[in-house]
């Protein structure tokens, strides 16, 4: 597993794509997306040093309405201004889950990839893996060569 950390760059970056400025906190930079349009609304924290189990390492966490998502050991982002949204990867023994915040409030998980989907023929893939495929594969370039 790839070890990541988050610098006050990274945190700058992803403010810029995702259109509002974080508050520091003692532990974490909270971002607060509100989307009135579509009545949504997620808060995205971002713990850049966190004891997790006997590991030190960095969290991402997700909180909507109805729902709390996290990401453990993120190993890189890929920040999208023209989609307007940050997608967080994890990496670990071939196997990837990415974590997409959209600007609009929107939030999207895929969990456990097989790394190669990544970069696979879509057109002979079911949809279903394709759209996790196709989703993360902006995000390749941060997953290490198995080979």
């Amino acid at each position: 597993m790839k070890e990541f950390h988050f610098s006050e760059k990274d945190i700058g970056v992803i403010s810029k794509v995702l259109g509002v400025k974080p508050v520091k906190r003692v532990d974490n930079y909270r971002f607060v997306l509100e989307n009135k349009k579509e009545n949504r609304k997620l808060s995205l924290e971002i713990y850049p040093n966190l004891a997790i189990g006997s590991q030190v390492g960095n969290l991402i966490s997700v909180y909507t309405l109805n729902s709390h998502i996290q990401l453990h050991f993120c190993t890189g982002y890929v920040p999208s201004e023209s989609l307007g949204e940050v997608i967080f990867i994890s990496e670990n023994h071939g196997r990837v889950s990415g974590l997409i915040v959209e600007k609009g409030a929107g939030c999207s998980v895929y969990a456990n990839l097989e790394s190669s989907i990544l970069s696979g023929d879509f057109t002979q893939m079911a949809p279903e893996v394709m759209l996790s495929g196709i989703a993360l594969s902006v995000a390749e370039h941060l997953i290490p060569d198995t080979e």
